[in-house]
């Protein structure tokens, strides 16, 4: 198995835990949040799926987010599969492009963020995109605890 082969596998089970734990999450706590400036569930799950586009558009452009307008501006909260569904054709983009990468391209293909004093090689990069995802899901298990709605066993 090669680094983009284990880059996906990882991508992917991030994204099965993610989606375990957003489907037991019942229906009536889509909108609880912890306080007013927090991320609601709903709008945790967007801030994830939106993220990775945006972390995607930002590989293409090595960095440059230039006038970046979100698929999801205009878009009303309404479910999970919602959520998803949008997100679907952007997670297959991005997925693709991950899979015509070749090894070389981790460590000589650079995103220089200028704007955030940024300037990481695209293997580093692409797991700081993974942890984003998975940061808020430990986050979203805290949400859950704290309600005390019972929590999705996503260690399988």
């Amino acid at each position: 198995m090669n680094a983009i082969e284990i880059i996906l596998i990882n991508f992917s089970e991030i994204r099965r835990r993610s989606t375990k734990l957003w489907d037991g999450i019942p229906i009536e706590y889509m909108n609880w949040k912890p306080d007013k400036q927090a991320y609601s569930i709903i709008e945790m799950i967007r801030h994830v799926l939106e993220g990775e586009h945006l972390f995607h558009r930002i590989i293409e452009n090595r960095g440059n987010l230039g006038d970046y307008q979100s698929p999801w501006k205009d878009e009303q909260y309404i479910d999970l599969k919602n959520e998803l569904n949008i997100a679907e054709k952007f997670r297959n983009q991005f997925l693709n492009m991950v899979k015509g990468l070749n090894t070389s391209d981790l460590e000589n293909i650079r995103i220089e963020r200028r704007e955030v004093n940024q300037s990481k090689k695209l293997g580093d990069y692409l797991n700081r995109m993974a942890y984003h995802e998975s940061v808020h899901t430990g986050q979203m298990l805290s949400y859950l605890r704290t309600f005390g709605i019972k929590r999705p066993q996503i260690w399988d």
